[in-house]
């Protein structure tokens, strides 16, 4: 005999007044039963007002039933369940309706099935409650729950397939507000918050706004990198704790973080835009790249559904979609070049950037951000002007223009364009003033020869130049990249100062490095970073000829054996070219120079970028050379 609350109520209907049953009777009695589907649907909705107070209960009391129902569905996570009927036999002995329900347990999973409810006919038809109304094996006092299973992330691998980014332990230390009072938790918030040095107001606000049982984390550590102060200072809070778990997470904290993104607690943002695939407290890429292609790493969690007893025993499962794990992410990050990169960039304080990129194929073995960048991501999607490395790009249009590497050109110390005058880096040596060969003004990184040189180039053949050597031509690469733009300049003297990579001439160190790789390859090398991207040459690239591609690479191999480059010169292994450049800029009232150096050796182009310093050569030029001793 099934045990019923004091909400129940059980109708007993003498036969005789059910041996016919008009098309009213079932019209009344289906109107019943819709009345109660939709009520239990919007009620487990959490709807403010109280729909089961409008239904027609037989001898119960609606605010019991109501409560009874709230504690039934208050495991279910908020989860707002479909109800309709399936069907009403108004003319049984026992009327009844079958009401059919969905719920939503995971995103493309419905738990589906039916219950039955009892009906009665007076001055107007009413509905018996049950706890079986909701789940047709609940007893008084049973209850439902649901509980989330997670799935593995997908690491993010690098060259060889090696992990860069996978689940390590770390350490989640917040508030339990099970453990403290509701009044002190707020008081400990606070206390927790100045012992970790994060912001007081918004952790104190959270914790004050979360749930009695809920654990609110203020911050997560690695787990071997919890500060002693913080691990002696928590049992002092009342309600502090630390909890232990796994986290996708790079071999270090600052390891391409900029690019690769972080794993954490979903926004509440987020879960506006998405409430299928987010619920608060799920855990999900945020930023960059894990956020990017969070559907592919997070896999899809999985929920169970039981019956929880009221008298304590064993749930009773009802419901299983088991989880599915996350696909991995192929990167072609090489995470020894990556950490050297970064090593390099470590005492830099004015905001950095180095790429490595391979020739042979284009992969993107570092893409390093140095501290001054503030976690932004200037490597890959910086927007700069590149100063005298761009003079690879105005190399390669004056040979198309029918120049060789021996053609005199003029070099002065200074030269006139429509009123504005230009002049030669400061050092610049006096030994190449005057009458020079094209092939010694790249080496020695003469500006006004190159200006002087414009009335050898038709409109657009700057920007055709720039995009053979993979530079000014946009297309989605499944990452930040910003590849540098040429755009047709407004003024003669935007013009010449577009030949040494100032006007509006901008690129990342990305774009730079693929300049190197270009020209180091003879061929145009698109830049790749996620392995499973389809890249190919823009057809807008003009293919570089091979004579064309072997006077280039010559005239950079000049700039390291004579000219600006020299720094390079002994470094071990194959013959390095390279191109330095400075650009300058405005840094509010006064004028700063970028610091530039691409360089290409074997099958490795670097593109180094500091945005404050003396020089290429000078400021750059010792991290490169830096990256390419240790690379090798």
């Amino acid at each position: 005999m099934r045990r019923l609350s004091a909400a129940t109520a059980l109708l007993l209907v003498p036969a005789s007044g059910l041996a016919a049953c008009s098309s009213t009777d079932d019209d009344g009695a289906r109107a019943a039963a819709e009345e109660l589907a939709a009520a239990l649907a919007e009620a487990a909705a959490g709807a403010e007002d109280d729909p089961l107070a409008a239904v027609d209960w037989r001898g119960a009391n609606a605010a019991a039933v109501a409560e009874e129902y709230a504690a039934v569905v208050a495991g279910m996570d908020g989860l707002a369940p479909t109800v309709t009927v399936a069907e009403v036999d108004a003319g049984a002995e026992q009327p009844t309706a079958t009401l059919a329900w969905s719920w939503p347990v995971v995103e493309g999973e419905q738990w589906t099935y039916e219950t039955t409810v009892d009906l009665a006919e007076g001055e107007e038809w009413t509905v018996a409650w049950d706890p079986a109304v909701v789940e047709p094996g609940l007893e008084e006092g049973d209850t439902l729950d649901v509980r989330t299973l997670p799935s593995k992330r997908g690491d993010i691998t690098g060259a060889g397939g090696r992990a860069i980014v996978t689940e390590r332990p770390v350490v989640r230390v917040g508030i339990d507000k099970t453990k403290v009072p509701a009044r002190r938790a707020v008081t400990s918030a606070r206390a927790l918050a100045q012992l970790l040095d994060i912001q007081v107001a918004p952790y104190v606000k959270a914790v004050r706004d979360a749930g009695d049982k809920a654990f609110v984390e203020a911050i997560t550590f690695r787990a071997d990198d919890v500060p002693a102060e913080v691990r002696s200072g928590l049992p002092d809070i009342a309600g502090a704790h630390q909890v232990s778990a796994d986290l996708a997470l790079a071999p270090t904290r600052d390891f391409a973080a900029p690019i690769l993104g972080r794993v954490g607690p979903v926004t509440a943002e987020m879960v506006e835009e998405d409430p299928e695939a987010y619920r608060p407290g799920d855990v999900a890429g945020v930023s960059g790249l894990q956020a990017r292609y969070d559907d592919r790493l997070r896999g899809t969690p999985g929920r169970v559904v039981s019956a929880v007893p009221a008298d304590g025993g064993e749930e009773r499962e009802l419901f299983r979609v088991d989880a599915t794990d996350g696909e991995p992410l192929a990167l072609t990050l090489d995470q020894r070049l990556q950490s050297l990169a970064e090593q390099v960039l470590g005492g830099v304080r004015p905001a950095s950037a180095l790429v490595a990129v391979r020739p042979s194929d284009g992969a993107i073995l570092a893409a390093a951000n140095g501290s001054g960048t503030g976690g932004q991501n200037h490597a890959t999607f910086g927007q700069f002007a590149p100063g005298s490395t761009f003079k690879a790009v105005t190399s390669l249009a004056l040979l198309r223009a029918g120049l060789t590497p021996t053609t005199p050109v003029q070099c002065p110390a200074t030269t006139v364009v429509d009123g504005k005058q230009f002049k030669n880096y400061s050092d610049y040596p006096s030994s190449a003033i005057g009458t020079i060969p094209l092939e010694e003004a790249i080496a020695q990184s003469c500006n006004t020869a190159l200006i002087n040189a414009r009335d050898e180039l038709a409109d657009g053949d700057l920007a055709d130049a720039a995009a053979s050597l993979g530079l000014g031509i946009d297309h989605d690469l499944g990452f930040p990249a910003y590849f540098g733009e040429v755009p047709p300049p407004a003024s003669e003297t935007e013009g010449a100062a577009d030949l040494i990579g100032q006007g509006k001439v901008l690129a990342s160190p990305m774009a730079m490095a693929a300049v190197a790789a270009s020209v180091q390859a003879g061929t145009t090398v698109v830049p790749r970073l996620v392995e499973d991207v389809d890249v190919s040459v823009p057809k807008e690239a003009k293919p570089l000829r091979k004579q064309e591609a072997r006077q280039l690479k010559a005239m950079l191999r000049r700039v390291v054996t004579n000219g600006s480059g020299r720094g390079l010169a002994d470094v071990p292994g194959p013959p390095v070219i390279a191109k330095t450049g400075t650009a300058e800029y405005a840094d509010g009232g006064t004028v700063r120079t970028h610091a530039w150096m691409i360089a290409a050796q074997g099958d490795l182009a670097v593109a180094v970028f500091v945005q404050t310093g003396q020089s290429g050569s000078q400021t750059a030029g010792p991290l490169l050379e830096a990256f390419l001793r240790g690379a090798r």
